[in-house]
């Protein structure tokens, strides 16, 4: 694959060298999926940049113990451990590092071997640790030097020390990320297990009480029950009031009356009531018992939570993260503060390690005063937006307690383009907060075709119930276009008096709105607020850096690249050569390549030449030649008319004969089935609550005369994930940053990860990190994050 071009703009890593430092990665604390990807993006980054990298076994008791216990990585030493769970390097508890004396024996160990950067994952224990060690670094120094243990100059060489932490915890408990690595994988492991339960409960008509991790923090209760759609939830930010079992029961009988045949209630094992009296499990389901006579059961998940192979998310995330954190310790200077590496929206950003520490303390705090309404501000936004998306779509009101309104808005929800995993929570979401706002939600079967057709029929709250979980679109969805039948669709907008249009889904959706908006001078029932929300496995809407349906796809490719290559497992080398979706746009083939540690990835963006394939084949070759046993090629299926899958399936089969044998694999539409992931779940419906509340705001600002009148650019919008924000953008302004013959933006974000994956795929590269570098403060990096849904 060829380099980029240099810009001079660029600030390139290339001046950033690590020859002559060392580098130690260590996981302390519990164990997390993804922490294995991000002990390999360490390894491999600090081997590029020319420094030596050490492993530490066991967590700080290894650095306390040292010996064996801290060895030199090699390259090869990180292959395969990107799918594995938990950690290989292994965690432990260690009660040594605690006292001087274990610290000052872990530093001795350091410098025997010249190793002064450290990156540590963990959770907020394990780096406020790192953070005392670096404190106390020159004074322990002075101390061995004192001693006899080392000499002046070892003293002198190693006088500084730099730590980078990077959080690795399920609970997502880290003030200053919207995700620890982890989290994600948790949530896959819950929600695996809900779905499985319903359809036992639905079979009895059972109420199932789930309890899930989450001594201190709610997350994991919370974002299962929203991607759920859970009956009721108990975590500890949100103690229930005196009465909340009456009320509890009130609306679990509600909704069997509803003809809803299961109950789930998700607790978190640290849920309290607001007299800091524990709510177990056995309590819900005896209570549930005796006022109600349901037949109910508790499942305990426990360690199953922590377990198994880590999600897309976790891996790239992880990546992103490994190779942060090694050009933080190339940059730092002796007065640089420890930082830890976090994600915020779509970006990752460095933050003083104390800050985010003092952060979460104070929750803590917060919560032992009952302060519980500053405890989930102080979370963070993405976890007051998560609540607050709950509390709207859960807390269903009574005809009587719904806004009085002088005026009755009609809303219409369609789904547009091909089938994507999530859309079906979107379209839930938006039709009960739509119902909460007080307005009648209508739903529009089969996309514009089943606009102009008439096939438009009121929704009600109880006709969503279950949708969250269900793959594909349950309204229904075509790819036709709105400009040819523009009268029809007027005429059936009239008819219905629709006031606001709600549009989910892929580049088909985002034409439609602009041929939509376009005949507003014609047809005046189009003078309405229209919203799109992009939904597409491919990623290629302009205007936002992620759509609902694509990470349900990206998990798709990565468990089949994990499972083919396991295939291989046993035989003699070989190497696969898989096709991915995403018409012309590369972000399923790249993004995935990057989750499934692919040795090269073909895409459109990036044009090939029959150099790059010969660069490429003997690349892999020489890696084979190795103690590497498998490689991995992605192909975008689009990526070059004539570089077919087959043309390059015989090319690697030819170069690589008597070295590595070959198999192709084509995708195809597997990755847009499947029920959707946590965070296409989780995604839509916050996207969609959002899209409906921007409807409601417009409509009311727009309502003249006995009628909602609106034609300017900014009624027509798409809301899309920028970087750190949800934002409404006009559909009109995002048509020149369109390329409509390919049909992708003509600037795409997860073009900058490339380099990365080349990078950990031992290619040599350039590798833009202008985003890089800047130590930003908590309490002002929050109050710029606008409302990240959260991200990759």
């Amino acid at each position: 694959m060829s380099a980029p071009k240099r810009q001079d703009t660029r600030k390139l890593f290339e001046n950033l060298s690590g020859h002559g430092k060392s580098i130690a990665v260590l996981t302390s604390g519990g164990d997390a999926q993804g922490m294995n990807a991000a002990v390999r993006a360490v390894v491999r980054m600090g081997i590029y940049v020319g420094a030596k990298v050490y492993f530490i076994h066991e967590g700080y008791q290894g650095m306390v113990d040292g010996g064996d216990n801290i060895k030199e990585a090699s390259w090869e030493s990180v292959s395969s451990m990107l799918q594995v769970g938990g950690t290989v390097i292994g965690s432990a508890r260690c009660k040594a590092f605690r006292t001087r004396e274990g610290r000052l024996q872990a530093a001795l160990n350091l410098v025997q071997k010249s190793i002064t950067n450290l990156c540590v994952i963990g959770g907020d224990g394990s780096l406020t640790g790192a953070n005392l060690f670096r404190e106390e670094w020159s004074g322990l120094l002075d101390e061995l030097l004192q001693k006899g243990a080392i000499s002046e100059e070892a003293a002198r060489s190693n006088s500084a020390l730099h730590i980078v932490g990077m959080v690795g915890s399920i609970d997502n408990d880290f003030c200053g990320t919207d995700m620890t690595i982890g989290t994600d994988s948790a949530l896959h492991r819950i929600i695996e297990v809900v779905d499985a339960i319903m359809t036992t409960a639905q079979s009895h008509q059972r109420t199932f009480v789930l309890e899930v991790m989450g001594r201190h923090c709610g997350y994991l209760a919370l974002v299962s029950a929203l991607a759920c759609g859970a009956d009721w939830v108990f975590f500890p930010e949100m103690p229930p009031e005196d009465g909340w079992e009456e009320n509890m029961c009130q609306k679990l009988s509600e909704n069997r009356a509803d003809k809803k045949r299961l109950n789930i209630i998700i607790v978190a094992e640290g849920a309290i009531d607001c007299h800091n009296k524990p709510i177990t499990p056995d309590y819900i389901k005896d209570l549930v018992v005796r006022n109600l006579g349901f037949d109910t059961r508790v499942t305990i998940l426990g360690h199953v939570q922590r377990g198994g192979t880590p999600s897309a998310f976790d891996r790239i995330l992880a990546s992103r993260m490994g190779v942060e954190a090694v050009l933080a310790l190339l940059e730092a200077s002796p007065g640089t503060p420890a930082c830890v590496v976090s994600l915020v929206g779509n970006q990752a950003v460095r933050l003083p390690l104390m800050e985010c520490v003092q952060m979460t303390q104070e929750v803590h705090k917060a919560m032992d005063e009952k302060k519980f309404e500053d405890a989930v501000r102080l979370r963070g936004r993405s976890f007051e937006n998560n609540l607050s998306t709950y509390r709207l779509l859960c807390n269903r009101k009574a005809d009587s307690e719904l806004p009085h309104v002088s005026i009755s808005f009609n809303v219409a929800v369609l789904n547009v383009g091909a089938p994507a995993a999530g859309m079906n929570a979107a379209v839930r979401s938006a039709v009960r907060v739509g119902i909460t706002e007080g307005h009648k939600m209508f739903a529009v079967s089969d996309g514009f075709e089943g606009f102009y057709k008439g096939q438009i029929k009121e929704i009600k709250w109880g006709d969503v119930g279950g949708w969250t979980g269900q793959g594909g679109s349950l309204l229904g969805t075509k790819r036709t276009l709105p400009g040819k039948h523009l009268e029809q669709i007027a005429q059936q907008m009239a008819l219905h008096n629709i006031n606001a249009l709600l549009v989910i889904g892929g580049f088909e959706a985002y034409m439609g709105l602009l041929e939509l908006s376009a005949a507003r001078d014609k047809y005046g029932e189009l003078c309405v607020p229209m919203v799109m929300v992009p939904a597409t496995v491919s990623n290629n809407i302009p205007g936002s850096d992620l759509s609902i349906g694509s990470d349900t796809a990206l998990n798709a490719i990565t468990d089949t690249c994990d499972r083919i290559k396991q295939s291989a497992s046993g035989t003699k080398r070989r190497v696969f050569i898989i096709e991915t979706m995403g018409g012309y746009c590369g972000y399923l083939a790249t993004v995935g390549g990057l989750a499934a540690g692919a040795d090269t990835v073909y895409i459109y963006e990036e044009p090939i030449d029959i150099r790059d394939l010969q660069g490429n084949v003997e690349h892999l070759t020489e890696k084979m030649k190795t103690t590497i046993q498998r490689g991995l090629v992605l192909r975008n299926e689009n990526c070059n008319e004539n570089f077919t899958t087959d043309f390059i399936y015989q090319l690697y089969s030819e170069e690589g004969r008597g070295v590595f044998d070959c198999r192709k694999n084509i995708l195809g539409h597997m990755q847009q089935g499947g029920a959707p992931s946590p965070f296409d779940r989780n995604f839509g419906t916050k996207v969609a609550a959002k899209a409906v509340q921007w409807l409601t705001k417009t409509m009311k600002e727009s309502y003249k005369g006995g009628r909602v009148f609106a034609n300017s650019e900014d009624s027509a919008c798409l809301l899309g994930m920028r970087r750190r924000a949800m934002v409404f953008q006009p559909v009109a302004q995002l048509k020149q940053e369109t390329d409509f013959e390919h049909r992708i933006p003509k600037e795409q974000w997860w073009l900058k990860l490339r380099p990365l994956m080349k990078i950990l795929a031992k290619y040599k590269t350039s590798y833009d990190v202008s985003d890089s570098g800047q130590l930003e403060h908590v309490g002002r990096f929050r109050a710029k994050e606008g409302d990240p849904s959260t991200a990759i």
